[in-house]
């Protein structure tokens, strides 16, 4: 901001005055962009020099305050040096690239297809019939590809078909016609071969489903060594590649396999699948509460959940549920769990029919168990009996059937009439 008096001389300092320093001939005072009138000192701003009583009255230059004075002479300087530069003045080859860049700008590929259409022979034309060349030719002319020429060939086929543009056969080397907008170039143009091959239609057709170019989905199916790459380095490819591949898995049972095998086959993912399978189950534990208002007790029977239970089965749910995707909830699933079975406890020890119940429901499970173990022991290769036999396997089962006996005559007088 500057101060200055109240004289018609410019508010803006001389070159070879400093910043700071009073102007002896003007009374001006320079003032720090920033700095308002208020803040300048009161010996500074009455400072006198010859003739500066008459210019006692002080005010703020407004239009100095935004603009300093060198930012001022440095715009009036390149005003002052383009004023004379007319389009005559422009060297040729700097007017022919901004015609170029123009008629790119509001073409966009067409610029190009078009000198393809009008320069490369169409098929069925023989060499002597024209004077344009074939695709081949034209790419060692521009130092490219015949494959690349061809993709334009192309689009500009596709395009003649709608009637975008003229057909080959119209068209002389040379000749200017008017181009569609650059805004439906992509319709037409498709930047790699490999979209015309089954694989490439699918990739294509997948990409225009999700709403993107399908180039970017043809370029980066034909370099999985930069996906790999991008998968590895950012978390949140990472994670977009395995939302992809869990919905792949639900359409594709080979790849269901060879996940689960190189699951199975890793022992750090291995644990972490029996940890989340465990944490999974716990929670449909306290959702089945919550959904069902029913709850299995430690013995397998199931019985109808309390008030109480339900309620804390909802608490745990809510928090649950309203974890990120990406936070571990095995934590919170093993918390939940254990509530659920310490009020499942208490209800069954504050019951006696429901504690009488749970008690045979036990004792039966048991007996199921040892049952069905019991019957697995088999005596088909009696021949070879004395192969496999040890001392201590007859002794476990003598010491078996004396329990079994002990249980027997337990049960028996424990029987109705006994």
């Amino acid at each position: 901001m500057t101060v200055v008096t109240a004289q018609t001389e410019p508010a803006v300092p001389p070159v070879d005055q400093v910043p700071g320093q009073a102007a002896a001939d003007t009374g001006e005072f320079w003032v720090e962009p920033g700095t308002s009138a208020d803040e300048v000192p009161a010996d500074g701003a009455r400072e006198e020099s010859p003739g500066a009583g008459a210019h006692a009255d002080v005010h703020v230059d407004e239009a100095h305050a935004e603009v300093p004075a060198e930012k001022a002479r440095t715009e009036a300087a390149e005003d002052e040096a383009h004023a004379d530069v007319t389009p005559e003045d422009v060297p040729a080859e700097v007017a022919r690239d901004a015609q170029d860049f123009g008629a790119y700008v509001r073409a966009g590929g067409w610029a190009f297809a078009l000198k393809v259409a009008r320069s490369v022979r169409p098929g069925g034309e023989a060499p002597g019939e024209t004077l344009k060349v074939s695709a081949k030719v034209f790419a060692e002319l521009a130092g490219c590809s015949p494959e690349r020429v061809m993709r334009y060939y192309k689009a500009w086929d596709k395009a003649a078909d709608d009637g975008l543009v003229p057909y080959f056969e119209a068209l002389a080397p040379g000749q200017d016609v008017e181009l569609p907008d650059s805004d439906v170039w992509h319709a037409y143009y498709v930047s790699r071969s490999s979209a015309s091959s089954e694989r490439g239609t699918a990739i294509t057709a997948a990409a225009e489903a999700e709403g993107i170019r399908p180039t970017k989905a043809l370029e980066v199916a034909e370099n999985p060594t930069a996906l790999r790459a991008a998968i590895l380095a950012d978390p949140s490819t990472a994670k977009a590649a395995r939302a992809a591949l869990l919905d792949r898995l639900q359409e594709d049972p080979s790849l269901q396999t060879e996940w689960a095998r190189d699951i199975a086959r890793t022992d750090d993912l291995k644990k972490a699948v029996a940890t989340e399978t465990q944490a999974a189950s716990r929670i449909g534990y306290v959702r089945d509460i919550v959904e069902n208002g029913q709850v299995k007790t430690p013995a397998g029977q199931t019985i109808d959940a309390s008030a109480e239970l339900r309620a804390e089965a909802e608490r745990h749910l809510s928090l649950i549920d309203e974890l990120d995707e990406n936070e571990d909830t095995s934590e919170w699933a093993s918390e939940a769990f254990d509530s659920m079975k310490d009020i499942v406890a208490q209800t069954i020890q504050a019951d006696p029919e429901l504690r009488l119940q749970e008690r045979r429901t036990k004792f039966y499970s048991s007996l199921q168990k040892a049952t069905k173990v019991f019957e697995e022991l088999t005596f088909d290769d009696a021949d070879d009996l004395d192969t496999i036999y040890e001392d201590d396997m007859l002794q476990r089962l003598e010491e078996l059937q004396e329990a079994i006996s002990t249980c027997i005559t337990t049960l028996r007088k424990a029987a109705p009439g006994k």
